[in-house]
């Protein structure tokens, strides 16, 4: 946390700033570090989860409360390297809203590469924006865009799909990606693959439109099915011998309705959840506090 504040003060030595270092529910001593540096430097603003709400969460919760004209995203493991924020910046000023920071080669290992793959086309189809292919947490964008999901209250948060409700100039800088300092990644396979469901699932209409896909085909397949059955009956005075492929049909149908109930019931809990009015996140204590 220290090394991040001291770097990010030197890049940003000639321009205005501020840092709001959001602390999702840390089990160690982060949260006074950042209250020690919020005491030392009035530009650094800390806020205190109440409990860990997930990193989108807590992005939307520091953007939020920004203050400046635009607003730099990036993780505390110092990968990505602050210096490369004026490079953006100066990208943001060619006519785009948001700039990407994409790492020239990902410091990861092959699952977690292959299960960032896949979110990243998940949130391709859930955007329809080619862009997605190249997002990540490292990011530079126009405060006003927040204007665009000022009112968004759900506990399901994607940010790069927040933005798009704001904007289409998209852009995509390559930028130096150093290996982890501290700690480890906490995005395991499984937490990718959730990420992944919750953007199609909360975002996008296309697990539907899959399901009402699977019951047409299925649908047309029954009907072969049917036709093959009454064929051979005219054809060979018979009907069709044999348990097994009775039990093929129902196995095949009965998954098919299972698959697209599955996915009626992902945008059911989704509402459900909505609708008990599950916060985005909650802010235990800031670091204005002191100051009273």
């Amino acid at each position: 946390m220290r090394d991040l504040y001291a770097r990010v003060r030197a890049a940003q030595a000639e321009n205005e700033f501020e840092l709001i270092l959001v602390d999702d529910g840390s089990r160690d001593r982060s949260w006074p570090v950042i209250e020690e540096l919020a005491r030392q430097d009035p530009r650094v603003r800390g806020l205190r989860l109440s409990r860990n709400f997930g990193q989108h969460n807590a992005l939307l919760c520091g953007i939020r409360a920004a203050g400046h004209e635009l607003i730099a995203t990036l993780d505390d493991d110092l990968q990505n390297p602050p210096e490369e924020i004026n490079r953006m910046i100066a990208k943001l000023e060619e006519g785009f809203d948001v700039v990407y920071g994409v790492p020239e080669r990902e410091q990861h290992g092959l699952f977690r590469d292959l299960a960032s793959h896949i979110t990243k086309f998940a949130l391709q189809s859930a955007t329809g924006n080619t862009i997605a292919r190249k997002v990540s947490a490292f990011r530079v964008f126009r405060t006003r865009l927040r204007e665009a999901f000022a009112d968004y209250h759900s506990p399901y948060v994607s940010i790069d799909i927040l933005l798009t409700w704001g904007t289409e100039r998209f852009a995509a800088l390559t930028v130096k990606h150093d290996p982890r300092r501290v700690g480890a990644s906490t995005y395991s396979l499984r937490k990718l693959a959730v990420l992944a469901v919750t953007m199609l699932t909360g975002f996008s209409t296309l697990p539907l439109q899959l399901a009402s896909l699977i019951g047409f085909v299925f649908t047309f397949f029954g009907i072969l099915a049917l036709l093959f059955v009454v064929g051979r009956y005219l054809w060979e005075g018979g009907s069709v011998p044999g348990f097994a492929f009775l039990a093929s049909l129902i196995a095949i149908f009965s998954g098919a309705q299972l698959f697209a109930l599955g996915i009626i019931g992902e945008y059911l809990a989704r509402m459900h959840l909505r609708i008990m009015g599950r916060p985005v996140y909650s802010i235990q204590s800031t670091t204005k506090e002191m100051e009273k």
